[in-house]
């Protein structure tokens, strides 16, 4: 038997709910699947993608985590695509680059931040 078999949630530190999940959910199209909170301290939203899986839980209760301090990377199957309409929606996201790997890898790419600042980058595998 392995110790660990299935990674089931990633914990990202918030500071401002409202604004983390509406763009998680509405901008970035992520499914809100639970919504808890103790106080106004201590709130808890996961997202995941529609066909579900891997939960993103926003977090305002922040332990030994950071707001501002992950690096989160998305697959697209269309990376222009993806950058068009997140473009669209009004958020500054970087050109896209073909050099995820190192120079001549071919994977292309391109990044934004969170309301946070931790930054996403969407990548076509």
């Amino acid at each position: 038997m392995e110790p660990v078999n299935k990674f089931m949630m990633l914990y990202v530190a918030v500071s401002d709910m409202p604004k983390s999940k509406k763009f998680y959910a509405d901008d970035l199209g992520l499914k809100v699947v639970r919504d808890y909170r103790k106080d106004e301290n201590n709130r808890w939203v996961s997202v995941a993608f529609p066909e579900g899986g891997v939960t993103l839980t926003l977090s305002t209760y922040h332990g030994n985590a950071k707001p501002g301090t992950m690096n989160l990377y998305f697959a697209t199957s269309d990376v222009n695509a993806a950058y068009n309409e997140l473009s669209k929606k009004g958020i500054h996201v970087n050109k896209i680059k073909d050099d995820l790997f190192g120079p001549g890898s071919g994977v292309k790419w391109f990044d934004f931040q969170d309301p946070d600042g931790h930054q996403i980058k969407i990548v076509q595998p």
